[in-house]
């Protein structure tokens, strides 16, 4: 039976119940990731030079898994593509598992790469839930995804405590115990998005559309395609760079966090206080990226997307401000990580949000993923270039750069149309 934009409107609020649910409990992986990698690099290399290697690895798992992930979404719908992911990243939780027991750096590295995958995921599911969303609605739906996975992530860095316990019972290293529960939040998710995710958002439209909306797309590939078609749109053009530049900047800076973090402590850089104090900028940043996005969502509906890319990018440029201005306090660190997650979570709704708007149904998806794709492969270039930065220019070197990237980007958002509407 053709599917009517009646029975796409009731869908909708399935799907978005379905997505939100699963993103809670799949956001458990890269939070503890996150809050673990630095000095977890450290530890198994004995080198502050691939501090951080962990974190690039991450980024680099999201950026090369998100095209075949597009890619699977175009040839068995949403459902088959988010589900196969977030069962790579269960596998990649099991690797971290197996390095922090084995002190294997280079299974710390494999670990990381396929955890990473769940973020691609997370970035999908963003799109996913636009699909059969209404157009003034998109911001307010595709920020409640976003918005979902705060809990789990934000969890994540804390679950050192927790998870010293189930390693305790289990007899393996206390750093091991929040891979476990990150494992067991994906496993939850997954099946979420498997049981409930029916029918497939993704394909409904397809089906709504008519047979052939996407046939080309297919033929051609998602990577082909989606760099074919965000070349010659420039409003995309401009929705892609501000995303790339947010997600670059937030990764490189937050990754050597923990790590200056411990360097501003000195001897005291082992004491609990001082992991303690690590774990909550961390999860204040991470709430600072997702806890306030309905907020965002719907600013972005009611001001337009173009011009609250521009109000995030000028966030990440103030947080950049506090981080380099002041780097040697610990409470005007966390006031710039959480300025951090703030703006890029206000770039990265609202930047999305003009992606989808600026093309037409049977474009977006390699779009998305072309960049999805670009944004991680951004962070994990600007990842693996913090750890020589910060050892050559210090904290405030990190900060310095990374402003002049999120100048470069809204430089580039000024020039499109609707600015001036």
């Amino acid at each position: 039976m053709t599917a009517t934009a009646e029975t796409a409107r009731s869908l909708q609020s399935r799907m978005r119940r379905t997505l939100v649910s699963a993103q809670i409990f799949s956001g458990l992986g890269n939070g503890s990731t996150l809050a673990l990698g630095s000095i977890l690099a450290v530890d198994l290399s004995g080198s502050e030079a691939w501090a951080g290697s962990v974190n690039t690895s991450l980024t680099l798992g999201t950026a090369v898994t998100a095209i075949p992930l597009a890619q699977l979404a175009l040839s068995r719908g949403r459902r088959f593509a988010l589900a196969s992911g977030l069962a790579a990243a269960i596998a990649g939780t099991a690797l971290m598992v197996g390095a922090v027991i084995t002190g294997l750096f280079v299974l710390l590295l494999g670990g990381a790469f396929l955890v990473g995958v769940a973020s691609a995921v997370n970035l999908q599911a963003r799109f996913a839930v636009t699909d059969l969303a209404e157009p003034a609605h998109r911001g307010r739906d595709l920020s409640l995804v976003v918005w979902a996975i705060t809990i789990g992530a934000v969890a994540g860095p804390n679950m050192v405590g927790p998870g010293a316990l189930v390693a305790g019972w289990l007899g393996i290293p206390a750093a091991a115990g929040p891979f476990l529960i990150s494992a067991a939040g994906m496993v939850i998710g997954a099946s979420i998005v498997w049981v409930f995710l029916r029918p497939d958002p993704l394909l409904t439209r397809r089906t709504m559309d008519g047979p052939d909306s996407g046939d080309g797309v297919r033929r051609r590939g998602a990577l082909q395609a989606g760099w074919q078609i965000v070349r010659e749109n420039r409003t995309t053009r401009g929705a892609v760079v501000a995303v790339v530049a947010a997600h670059a900047v937030m990764v490189a800076v937050m990754s050597m966090t923990p790590l200056h973090m411990q360097h501003q402590a000195g001897e005291a850089a082992g004491h609990p206080d001082t992991i303690a104090l690590i774990g909550l900028t961390i999860s204040l940043h991470i709430a600072g990226m997702y806890a306030l996005s309905p907020l965002v969502g719907w600013l972005t509906d009611r001001m337009g997307p173009a011009r609250m890319v521009l109000a995030g990018l000028a966030t990440l440029m103030a947080a950049v401000a506090v981080t380099g201005l002041a780097p040697e306090y610990p409470a005007a660190v966390t006031t710039g990580l959480v300025l951090l997650g703030l703006g890029w979570s206000a770039t990265t709704v609202a930047g999305s949000t003009l992606l989808v708007a600026a093309l037409a149904p049977s474009q977006r998806i390699p779009a998305q993923g072309f960049s999805d794709a670009a944004m991680s492969l951004a962070a994990a270039l600007g990842s693996a270039a913090a750890g020589p930065v910060m050892g050559m220019t210090g904290y405030s070197g990190i900060s310095a750069a990374a402003a002049v990237l999120v100048a470069a980007a809204a430089v580039a958002l000024l020039r499109l149309p609707e600015l001036g509407r």
